[in-house]
């Protein structure tokens, strides 16, 4: 199923096919530089399973983000409940992604983004959407601000899956957009 499209990405639900890409972003160093640890191919899996399970059972998570001419999986961009309280009430959604590193620089994130905006505010009727990040990521605070989010520094947190071993990758900076900031944005534009 085709989540939405734009000129040159599908956001669409997982295949089989898929999980190559999907263990590749999940173990590049540099892809997952600001993440705790990188995952196996069979830990890959079992993430891929869940995450599959979790947007057939509620419409949530990373979907697939393919190349709208030739449907080549590049990464994944999502709208997902966190689990993250008390830090994040329950019923959050966030918007997130990941990308294979032969895809950075060319703006799908931010094109993808975009779009699962729209489709969150629109569709799925949401009021708020939000995103976090390890506070020294600024290539992911940088699509933030791209995409029309805005720092709440009163909801930064200390990511409790970030083991103190890797203390420096802890403290998460919080952006959000609420559905009338995201329409009066629009409108502007």
């Amino acid at each position: 199923m085709i989540i939405c499209e734009t000129p040159r990405l599908r956001i669409r639900n997982w295949r089989e096919g898929d999980r190559g890409l999907f263990a590749e972003i999940n173990s590049d160093p540099k892809v997952m530089e600001f993440f705790p640890f990188r995952r196996s191919r069979a830990e890959s899996d079992a993430l891929f399973d869940r995450n599959a399970r979790t947007i057939r059972e509620t419409g949530f998570g990373f979907f697939a983000l393919a190349l709208h001419n030739n449907d080549l999986p590049i990464g994944f961009c999502g709208l997902a409940r966190t689990d993250l309280e008390p830090h994040l009430s329950a019923g959050t959604i966030e918007i997130g992604w990941r990308l294979a590193l032969s895809h950075w620089g060319e703006g799908y994130v931010t094109e993808a983004a975009l779009a699962l905006l729209d489709h969150g505010f629109g569709e799925r009727k949401l009021s708020e959407i939000v995103s976090f990040a390890v506070a020294t990521n600024a290539r992911s605070t940088a699509v933030m601000r791209r995409i029309g989010m805005r720092p709440d520094p009163l909801r930064d947190f200390d990511h409790p899956g970030v083991p103190d071993t890797r203390s420096h990758l802890k403290r998460h900076v919080l952006w959000a957009v609420t559905k009338k900031q995201w329409r009066t944005a629009k409108s502007s534009n």
